[in-house]
């Protein structure tokens, strides 16, 4: 996966806890449906996330692989108007948004037209339709992902144009019991298409913990014993933040502290 080398830094190798971790495959993954979903967000650093890593094989928990592979590359872009409405809906606190995005599961080779929708009880639903992995950066000449957008979001395909690409490394996690699923973003790297600006959160870790809501949550006594608490955070918005000098991004500014004082450095974009 490519990365920025000028805004990068040393990374953990995650291998060796990872292999501590029973497997577990794609379809089993896919076969488990949280009906009453409850979804919360951690930050961390590498060094922390090694210990986490050792408590959840000591707990059970089991790693998705895929293609023999225990950490799978993405790239997503992010779409958005000429005035960047989906951004500043986020910032502006409107409890009924949406984002809308392209992401390549890098490993597999398949890629897919995404919509996020987040209603005014804090739920996110997600739609998607696959395109041809050479649409990532442009599903506008796709007359079946033109419509799917039409008819599942606020917007047209001509109102929007790529803003942002990401790219992360995620490691996938499920409990024994397979009531919640753990997702962990690590090697997070962001480019601007409208500023051309680069940044990376260095040796940040942004967790995304899923589960049934009428189940205890045995990842939760992991991450309080690490001493990590649920936080807010968007990629997209911190990352537009860090690489867009123009927009209206205070609120998030604290977003970008929270994130250097968990890894104790600064973040830097070039």
């Amino acid at each position: 996966m490519n990365t920025s080398p000028k805004t990068d830094n040393k990374h953990i190798c995650f291998s060796e806890a990872l292999d501590r971790l029973s497997p577990i495959g794609l379809e089993e993954m896919d076969s488990i449906k949280l009906m009453n979903r409850i979804d919360s967000k951690y930050l961390t650093n590498e060094q922390t996330l090694l210990g986490i890593l050792s408590d959840a094989a000591a707990a059970g928990y089991r790693v998705l692989v895929t293609g023999n592979e225990r950490i799978a590359p993405y790239d997503s872009i992010y779409y958005d108007t000429e005035g960047l409405k989906m951004f500043y809906d986020h910032h502006n606190r409107r409890l009924v948004r949406q984002k809308v995005r392209t992401r390549s599961y890098v490993n597999s080779g398949l890629a897919f037209l995404e919509i996020k929708r987040k209603n005014n009880k804090g739920r996110t639903k997600k739609k998607r339709i696959r395109i041809p992995q050479e649409q990532l950066r442009s599903f506008s000449a796709n007359p079946e992902a033109c419509a799917y957008l039409a008819d599942h979001s606020w917007f047209k395909a001509e109102e929007l144009s790529p803003v942002l690409e990401t790219l992360f490394c995620r490691i996938t996690l499920v409990n024994p019991a397979k009531t919640e699923r753990l997702t962990i973003d690590t090697r997070l790297c962001f480019k601007n298409f409208r500023t051309e600006k680069e940044t990376s959160l260095q040796d940040a870790v942004i967790i995304e913990l899923k589960q049934d809501g009428r189940a205890a949550s045995q990842m939760k006594g992991i991450l309080l014993d690490h001493r990590v608490k649920p936080v807010r955070i968007s990629k997209y918005c911190v990352a537009l933040t860090l690489t867009d000098p123009v927009a209206k991004t205070g609120r998030f500014k604290v977003k970008v502290r929270t994130i250097e004082k968990t890894i104790g450095k600064k973040l830097v974009t070039i």
